[in-house]
């Protein structure tokens, strides 16, 4: 069933670009494919984006919160469970755009494997419409023009480091560029606080025995995770063709362009949304006149004028 309905509409999808693609250059397939990918998913994406820096701009509340609660767990934890449900953020929202991309790097990898192994199936595995592509049938009647490269630079059926052979450095630079855009697209969401304790500080502090807090640990995983994704995703397609290490690179070169675009956008709202409550306030103490020495003294005079009469 996996096959059936995830592995090869993805495998064809990425066969029908080839086809159609004027020069059929195998890696610029995987570039538009992938980035097509990316623009189908735009809408969990773009939810997802804006949960995280909702997420990010609610740090100087939760710190607050925390200083407010002073060390009562539970009421802290009420608080901040509150104050989710009040800006109406899921901090699980990230979960479902892993659970939809899991699959698809699962799928391609099983193609681009299927593919590798047997160019063949090229054709046998694709649709019967495609498989009535004018290229595909050139393909069917000789296979060997068929060429898996990036611009006849990169061979992408070879792994940067191959088992029992030299470093190929064209795939090698493939997997650098694939980890360090993934390293970029961890730091863009997480929040610069520059009070955070770091998690050596956190392990020293509970060495003393001080008691370690959940959100300090928490914010501390974090920051560490943005060098553990890279260094797992350098091991993990290391080994592998370096087709796959193409698409997490451009995966990751339009996660960082979409993460911008949404985290730049939220900025300028919230920066105009400021200036508005700003110029209100401003407006409001305008309007409304201070108290002063002079009203006491006119109904003194009033006063007076009473007395008088």
């Amino acid at each position: 069933m996996f096959t059936t309905f995830i592995v090869q509409p993805i495998f064809n999808l990425l066969v029908a670009i080839y086809a159609l693609l004027p020069g059929h250059d195998f890696g610029l397939s995987i570039i538009l494919f992938t980035i097509l990918v990316r623009l189908l998913m735009w809408p969990l994406i773009k939810k997802q984006l804006h949960h995280a820096k909702a997420m990010r701009d609610l740090q100087p509340e939760l710190k607050r919160i925390k200083q407010a609660t002073k060390g009562d767990r539970q009421k802290e934890s009420l608080m901040v469970m509150e104050l989710y449900k009040e800006r109406q953020i899921n901090p699980f929202a990230s979960i479902g755009l892993l659970i939809v991309q899991i699959p698809i790097l699962i799928a391609l990898y099983s193609g681009l494997t299927k593919l590798i192994n047997d160019p063949q199936s090229i054709v046998n595995f694709s649709y019967p419409f495609i498989q009535n592509l004018s290229w595909i049938q050139n393909l069917a009647g000789n296979i060997g023009d068929f060429h898996a490269s990036l611009f006849g630079l990169v061979d992408l059926k070879k792994a940067a480091f191959p088992s029992g052979g030299p470093i190929y450095w064209p795939a090698m630079m493939l997997v650098i560029a694939s980890a360090f855009s993934q390293y970029y697209q961890s730091k863009q969401l997480l929040p610069d606080s520059k009070d955070q304790k770091g998690l050596r500080q956190i392990l020293k502090d509970a060495g003393s025995g001080k008691q370690a807090d959940n959100s300090d640990v928490n914010a501390a995983v974090g920051r560490n995770m943005r060098f553990f994704v890279p260094v797992m995703v350098f091991i993990f397609t290391i080994g592998l063709p370096s087709a796959l290490p193409l698409y997490w690179l451009v995966t990751g070169v339009v996660a960082i362009i979409q993460q911008g675009r949404v985290l730049n956008t939220n900025e300028d709202e919230l920066e105009k949304i400021a200036e508005d409550k700003t110029t209100g306030k401003v407006i409001e103490g305008e309007v409304i006149p201070p108290k002063n020495k002079n009203n006491k003294k006119s109904k003194g005079s009033k006063s007076s004028k009473k007395r008088r009469k």
